[in-house]
């Protein structure tokens, strides 16, 4: 689970990145992400709507594997942005880590938010 200080707390407080945010596209969801430079640290949180699975148990299996990746692969360095994973496909429970990683990790690069580079699954992008 992710600390306390990284998650978004309040009813409104996601709404800053879903309007000024940018998105990326990916095959099981989208990150949206914002920079705020009212923060010192980075926030994010997982959507995982109804559609996507009617059993709870599935939809929080989905947010956890993605806030653990989150955890382990952004560095604390201060970095100031606002991000949200909007997951659309039930396909993210039964999918590899390693492919969910990467997935996830192309489209972090994609949008300039830094990881470590051992974090990187795929050897070619090295």
């Amino acid at each position: 689970m992710l600390a306390r200080t990284y998650r978004f707390h309040g009813y409104g407080s996601l709404r800053y990145v879903y309007t000024r945010g940018q998105s990326i596209r990916a095959s099981f969801g989208v990150l949206k992400y914002a920079t705020n430079p009212k923060r010192k640290t980075w926030r994010a949180a997982v959507v995982v709507s109804k559609k996507v699975h009617k059993s709870a148990v599935v939809r929080n299996r989905i947010r956890r594997r993605i806030y653990e990746i989150l955890r382990t692969t952004i560095p604390k360095d201060g970095s100031s942005f606002d991000m949200v994973y909007v997951v659309y496909a039930a396909q993210v429970a039964d999918m590899p880590a390693d492919d969910l990683r990467e997935a996830i990790l192309a489209q972090l690069q994609k949008a300039g938010i830094k990881t470590p580079a051992h974090a990187i699954v795929n050897k070619k992008e090295l």
